[in-house]
């Protein structure tokens, strides 16, 4: 066994004949349970005619595509999460890797194959096994279709093969040691539904409903820029969700959103901003949490976009192909000015592109290497570079055009455009003109290349792997249209080279400091530049939501988990007694599965166990008297 990445607790494959009787056995203590209610004594289960619980999130992100082979926004890689078992998970409290799908693993002593054991009597929300077949399936279909691989294509390059070698039992070898393979953050999908789609490029997931999954949430309704509507899956193995729906409502303005929530229309709104964070504390029924951030904010400048063999396309400013003009730029941000200002104090200014909540990771410039705020050098290097000021005090280049940028902003983030507008600010004072202009929307302009700059923040895994692969030169597009994950067109061999070195560094410590050098790149070609990190501040109905689990535990945010703890954990108001006596969320080796209702129903097991054996005592007594 490979010692140096952390592994499950692998006891609970030992013992299936146990296991298997300990299922039988609380099956039976079920059907006692049931009798015991239909004595009269309380049941943890909703009776047919109550009315549903419901708890309903504000959203403004439109949906890119329900299907996990393409989607990579907020929204949607949030839902899959809820939709689709993972084939491990992250423990809400530590955030280290936990069983999932895949109930232990092993790896070999060259860490090239790794054998994961499929959990057993899981099944698809269409009633189907959920097998091996699925596993091997998924992979293999992104590892020979590109368009299968558009989202998380970057966790299988290295795969070398893919094999179910029995029901529950996969088989993944590599070409090389990957560090990521307790982190594979790919939903499992069933074979036997897509396996019929004919072009996974242009499948979007949302032809027919309800969409077929093995999660804690299943999808049951989608109305574009209106709602989305998933169901509690009554069969999910680690226990069902206490709410009966999760509601994702359409509201485009962030204060029409918290009118919302005020008025009971929502249950829960997150991204807040700091004046609505403040006038939230104080409401009745409304409970408010800041999460230290586990998003980045940042600006890409367009450097050229280009294909992969290097054909220019889009209408980019060509002066920021120019490093000295991206330096001279970023000279005039003022980081701390920017959350103190706009995001009020709540938030951390930081020039590293891994948060500062992933210790491990996270890196930060110190000393010389630090592009500080220092307008007098930002003048100094464009001066040197012959970027003269021209009449109107706007710097021109060789080619007698202008140093004026578009700057292009979420029109829906009031941080952004108000950052955006200081940038503005201290940018004309170097002689540049950064043109503030919102939107609704960016990723057209990105996947045309027709920017000069734009806003962006990525939300970052505990493993950081995927955040880090989207700055690859195999991550820009390969033909005009056509699939890619690039966010700024960037493309260095030496941050490439640093990469594989990274994924293949099974030493924690080792790979850290080559994912700080990661990070060192990317800082010095300002082309992916970091501002900082913002809380995360969010707020509930605590009339209809009694608790719910963050991540991490205590402390973290409840939007955007590595996971679906915060939903599959809440409780309605009212249920809080049925809850505690019914679940122990953190308790197990699972990371969150019903301990509790377990306890209590073998509990009960055990007490009618008991009376029938008194009840056979009872009667062999008697046979013995007659005999």
């Amino acid at each position: 066994m490979a010692t140096s990445v952390p592994r499950a607790r692998a006891h609970r494959t030992h013992h299936r004949g146990r296991v298997g009787r300990f299922a039988a056995g609380v099956a039976a203590a079920a059907l006692a349970v049931s009798g015991l209610a239909a004595a009269g004594l309380p049941a943890t289960a909703a009776t047919d005619d109550a009315e549903p619980t419901s708890l309903t999130i504000a959203v403004s992100q439109e949906v890119d595509s329900l299907s996990p082979f393409v989607a990579v926004r907020l929204i949607t890689t949030n839902m899959h999460r809820w939709m689709y078992d993972f084939l491990t998970n992250y423990d809400p409290e530590t955030g280290e890797t936990i069983p999932a799908l895949a109930e232990d693993w092993e790896t070999s002593e060259d860490g090239l194959t790794w054998t994961y054991l499929i959990r057993e009597g899981v099944t698809w929300s269409d009633g189907e096994p959920v097998t091996a077949e699925d596993v091997a399936w998924t992979f293999n279909t992104m590892m020979t279709d590109p368009a299968a691989a558009e989202a998380n294509g970057n966790f299988v390059e290295n795969f070398a093969s893919v094999t179910a070698t029995d029901e529950h039992t996969v088989e993944i070898v590599l070409n090389e040691p990957q560090v990521t393979m307790l982190a594979l953050d790919v939903p499992i999908l069933p074979e036997h539904i897509w396996s019929q789609v004919d072009d996974f490029g242009a499948f979007n997931n949302d032809t027919e409903f309800p969409i077929v999954g093995n999660g804690p949430f299943i999808l049951t309704d989608y109305q574009p820029n209106v709602s989305i509507t998933l169901e509690a899956n009554p069969d999910y193995w680690r226990g069902a969700p206490k709410f009966d729906q999760l509601v994702l409502r359409y509201i485009d303005d962030p204060d029409a959103q918290v009118e919302a929530l005020r008025s009971g229309e929502v249950d829960f709104v997150f991204g807040l901003t700091p004046a609505q964070y403040e006038t939230l504390q104080n409401e009745e029924n409304i409970t408010v949490n800041a999460a230290e951030g586990k998003r980045f904010q940042a600006v890409t400048l367009n450097p050229g976009a280009r294909l992969q063999d290097g054909t220019p396309f889009g209408d980019g400013h060509p002066a920021l192909q120019d490093p000295v003009v991206r330096q001279a730029l970023v000279h005039t941000i003022d980081r701390e000015a920017i959350y103190e200002v706009a995001y009020g104090g709540l938030g951390e200014a930081n020039g590293g592109y891994i948060p500062s909540r992933y210790d491990t990771f996270h890196w930060e410039p110190e000393g010389d290497e630090e592009i500080g705020f220092d307008i007098d050098e930002a003048n100094r290097l464009l001066d040197e570079a012959g970027y003269a000021p021209g009449g109107d005090g706007i710097r021109v280049g060789p080619d007698g055009r202008p140093l004026s940028f578009r700057f292009n902003v979420h029109g829906d983030n009031p941080q952004y455009i108000q950052a955006a507008e200081m940038m503005a600010e201290w940018a004309r004072e170097a002689g540049m003109e950064l043109r503030v202009e919102p939107v609704s929307e960016v990723g057209s302009l990105l996947d045309e290349g027709t920017y000069d700059i734009l806003t962006t923040g990525w939300n970052v895994n505990p493993d950081p792997n995927y955040v880090l692969s989207i700055n690859l030169c195999s991550g820009l597009p390969t033909e005009l249209g056509g699939p890619y994950l690039s966010d700024a067109y960037y493309c260095n061999e030496e941050y490439d080279r640093l990469y594989g070195e990274q994924l293949s560094e099974l030493d924690v410590d080792a790979r850290a400091e080559i994912v700080k050098d990661m990070q060192r790149t990317l800082y010095e070609d300002n082309i992916f530049v970091v501002w900082g990190y913002a809380n995360q501040l969010e707020a509930y109905r605590s009339d209809v939501i009694a608790e719910m689990t963050p991540q991490p535990d205590p402390g973290g945010n409840f939007w955007g988990q590595d996971g679906y703890w915060s939903w599959w954990s809440a409780v309605p108001v009212g249920e809080e007694d049925d809850a505690a006596a019914g679940a122990d969320e953190g308790g197990s080796d699972d990371g969150g599965s019903n301990t509790g209702l377990i306890i209590g129903i073998v509990a009960v097991a055990i007490v009618v166990l008991l009376l029938v054996v008194l009840l056979l005592r009872q009667r062999t007594a008697t046979a013995d008297d007659r005999e």
